[in-house]
Order: structure tokens, then C-alpha cells, then sequence
């Protein structure tokens, strides 16, 4: 049965695994085209995984996939990647800025290579997929660009234990806010999302805390849930907002968020990052 989403075509960087593998299928259950760009062609020892297995997954939940293995730095390898996606299903209705580099180190200890992949792929990786999906989006009927990205809170506690991560990550919120104002009579949706609570992914797992931060996770498919409701609502009406999936869900009448949690456990969740 074909559901909101059915036949519009998202395009989604880093989505072979995590929340951005957890938003395509959830957009595959209505009868979506989902378009990849993502690194991993072949399986990684510690994450799990590519932009094949997640073509399958999608396909095998009722929608229509194309994989693009692809390095979003690489602005050419983006539009044509963009291109072929257009190509292939008729146009880009939703764009989803998912792919991420994670270090939170200090500034001293940050090296600049590592500074400069969290640039590259957060905020320019925003920046130039967003940049390459416009001109499809603006023909689009429900045109939207979703970032995972937080609220962005200026207090210092966010910045001081790992600047470099948080200036990544608030260009991304940047880019929302700046082409939302910027897009608005084109009525191209521009919103960020971002959870409450750390999600259970390779990232938690294997650089914030391992297995006891995975217990007291939420799943992606909080995450994706909240996702499907805002890329589904008109974009002329929604759009430079900074939102917390929690937050949407509860506009949406889910407050139990227990069917969300890691493994099944009552375990008190951890607040994710720049969420006071």
C-alpha cells in the first residue's frame, strides 16, 4: 500500500546504516525512491553495513532504491550523483542531510586533518548536497531538506570540551536556517533534526560509552518517525525550523516513547548533545 511518501523520490547522504538507513526505510514502507551517496562499498570490521545492503533492505521494504557509493567532499562525485537520482525517478522531492564525522576532541588534542574531515563533511557536505538538490527541489510539489543537525545553543559548555565538533555541527543548523530564509519563496523546505537522547549507532557504540551507552539509546527509528512527519507536511508551512524529534512526535500524539528504546529496558536514556 503506497503511503505518503509513495512515489517521491528522497536522496539521502551517509544513509547505508544508522538513522539515515532507519529514515530511507521508513520512507521505503510508503512506496519511496530512496537515492544513497555513501563511502562504504565494502563491509567495515566495526560498522555495519553498506550502501548495497542498505539498497536491499529498502527494496525488501516495499520501495525503490539507488545506490551511489560516493564522497560527498567531493563536490562533482555530488551532483553527478544527484543527476542520476533525478535522472532515474523523475525529479527530488526530499533531501536528507544525514552524513556526519564525529570527533570530540579537545582543542589541543584535535588534529587538523580530523578538523578538516568534520568541515568537509558536515558543514560543506550540507552545504554543496543541499546546494545540488535545489534546482530539482524547487519543481518539486512538496519540496524538503532535512538536516541532522542540533538546536543551536550558544552557551560555552557546548563548545568548550570539543570546539571543533560543535562548530561542524552548528554550520550544519546554519545551513537550515540561511536557505530556509533564503529559499521561501520557492517554498523549499529547510528543517534540522536532532534527538533528546543519544541513538544506537556504530558512533555510540564505539566512541561514546560502547555497550552501556547503547542500553540507555533510543532507536533511529525515533528519529525516522519524526523525520517522516516533517518531510510529509506542507512545506510552505513548516520550514527554518530547529526541531527535536521528541518535540515532533508529541505534535504528531506519540508520548510513549517506550517502543523507541534500545532493548526493550526501562534504562533512564542520556541526553544527546546540545539538548539542556
Amino acid at each position: 500500500m503506497s503511503g505518503e511518501l509513495g512515489g517521491k523520490t528522497l536522496f539521502i547522504s551517509g544513509g547505508s546504516r544508522g538513522i539515515g538507513l532507519a529514515i530511507a526505510l521508513r520512507a521505503a514502507r510508503d512506496g519511496a525512491n530512496v537515492a544513497l551517496i555513501a563511502k562504504t562499498a565494502e563491509p567495515h570490521p566495526k560498522l555495519d553495513g553498506t550502501v548495497y545492503t542498505a539498497a536491499e533492505a529498502i527494496e525488501g521494504a516495499g520501495g525503490k532504491a539507488l545506490p551511489i557509493v560516493g564522497d560527498i567532499r567531493d563536490e562533482q562525485q555530488v551532483f553527478a550523483a544527484v543527476e542520476q537520482a533525478a535522472e532515474r525517478f523523475g525529479g527530488i522531492d526530499v533531501c536528507v542531510n544525514n552524513a556526519s564525522a564525529i570527533n570530540l576532541a579537545g582543542t589541543e588534542a584535535l588534529e587538523m586533518k580530523r578538523y578538516d574531515l568534520m568541515q568537509d563533511i558536515n558543514t560543506r557536505g550540507t552545504f554543496v548536497v543541499s546546494k545540488a538538490c535545489i534546482p530539482h527541489l524547487k519543481r518539486a510539489e512538496n519540496p524538503h531538506v532535512l538536516t541532522l543537525s542540533p538546536p543551536l545553543l550558544l552557551d560555552p559548555k557546548w563548545l568548550k570540551g570539543h570546539v571543533g565538533y560543535t562548530i561542524a555541527k552548528y554550520g550544519m543548523s546554519m545551513c537550515t536556517l540561511g536557505m530556509a530564509a533564503e529559499l521561501a519563496d520557492d517554498g523549499v523546505a529547510f528543517n534540522s533534526l536532532w534527538p533528546r537522547t543519544i541513538i544506537a549507532t556504530a558512533a555510540v557504540q564505539n566512541l561514546l560509552g560502547g555497550d552501556e551507552a547503547m542500553r540507555r539509546s533510543r532507536r533511529p527509528e525515533i528519529v525516522a518517525d519524526a523525520a517522516h512527519a516533517i518531510v510529509t507536511r506542507p512545506s510552505r508551512e513548516c520550514t527554518g525550523n530547529l526541531f527535536l524529534a521528541e518535540d515532533v512526535l508529541a505534535e504528531e500524539g506519540v508520548t510513549d516513547l517506550s517502543r523507541y528504546s534500545y532493548d526493550g529496558a526501562d534504562a533512564e536514556p542520556i541526553p544527546d548533545l546540545f539538548v539542556d
